[in-house]
């Protein structure tokens, strides 16, 4: 009989994703294979310095505080987009592969594509909160790259790299993202989709919406938006509100991203999975886990309680009291409700 999936771990239950020295292992095992005489010097730092930056000690940085977007989901997505390139690297002509540098670029910046996230202890500390930098975090996470990548020898890498983050987010139009390099617009498509499946596919994924997420676009200003002083659009009133929505933003959104702006490139995980894709089969599995709550209304079938990958110690507790403060404070205001959906990236 097989073990159940546990919360910590991937969606083929074999690598501990919140443990960044399985994912690194597990990155390094993919590559030797596709990428023989590869030096994995610079990945090795990277993973070192992401666990650095999200623990809370990295030079200059308060560490992860943001409850969804935690080191998990980061590691989760990241060994995502490794399989992605290695599914991609075999199944096209030797022209079009990406080759090592541009795979270790593309892991590189999923590392840190939610670096954004992180506040700067001198330049962030106006803000309480990693979650209020949601709506820009993107944006953020390209600055990150762009001082970061030098130090770790990949200064050619900056323009790219800093561009390419962008397919994981909703902050540029992805059809106004110009690369000269096809393989670079790839690369993006590839780290855009293994971001949206990774977390979808998640074990804990509705849980975690309606118990985290919820909280962070409380903080980050996107459940709540402030229209214009004194009055207020609604997006999602509750985590519960958030997840009625969501069925409708995977049709509406996440499918037309996957299939259409990134041209379906989570079919190279069936490379690697004798043409199955776990990620799409968990995915379909939550949505309609989903559906069945919704339908029944009954809201104790969602009972999981994943473990939290943080770098500060009293996070949680922090960001609870942000949002109960937050959300006092609009009583007695004018609301409005029903605005376009956003979704996490």
């Amino acid at each position: 009989m097989s073990q159940d999936r546990r919360n910590d771990y991937d969606v083929s239950n074999t690598v501990q994703v919140s443990s960044p020295v399985s994912v690194r292992n597990a990155v390094y095992e993919l590559f030797s294979e596709t990428f023989p005489g590869m030096s994995y010097d610079k990945l090795w730092l990277a993973f070192y310095d992401f666990e650095r930056l999200f623990t809370g000690r990295y030079p200059g940085y308060t560490g992860c505080d943001t409850t969804y977007h935690d080191m998990q989901h980061t590691l989760d997505m990241t060994l995502a987009v490794a399989r992605l390139i290695v599914g991609y690297e075999r199944s096209v002509e030797s022209t079009d592969r990406l080759g090592a540098q541009r795979a270790q670029m593309a892991i590189v910046t999923s590392l840190f594509h939610d670096s954004g996230y992180i506040r700067h202890e001198v330049r962030d500390k106006n803000f309480s909160n990693g979650a209020e930098f949601t709506l820009y975090h993107v944006s953020r996470s390209a600055d990150f790259l762009r001082r970061y990548l030098p130090g770790l020898g990949m200064a050619m890498d900056v323009g790219v790299s800093s561009m390419i983050v962008h397919f994981t987010g909703y902050e540029l139009d992805l059809d106004q993202i110009e690369l000269d390099d096809p393989r670079d617009i790839i690369s993006g498509h590839l780290i855009g989709t293994a971001d949206l499946i990774a977390q979808m596919a998640d074990r804990c994924y509705l849980e975690k919406c309606r118990d985290r997420l919820y909280m962070e676009f409380v903080v980050g200003g996107v459940a709540v938006e402030n229209a214009k002083p004194g009055e207020y659009m609604i997006r999602y009133k509750s985590g519960e509100d958030l997840l009625r929505k969501t069925p409708g933003f995977y049709q509406q959104v996440t499918r037309d991203r996957l299939n259409s702006k990134f041209n379906r490139v989570y079919r190279y995980a069936e490379v690697l999975y004798s043409g199955q894709n776990p990620y799409i089969d968990a995915i379909r599995n939550n949505i309609t886990h989903l559906v069945r709550v919704l339908k029944s209304n009954d809201w104790s079938i969602l009972r999981r309680e994943p473990a939290y990958y943080l770098g500060i110690e009293d996070a949680v507790h922090d960001i609870e009291q942000l949002v109960a403060s937050q959300l006092a404070s609009l009583s007695g205001t004018s609301v409005k409700n029903d605005r376009p959906l956003i979704m996490p990236s």
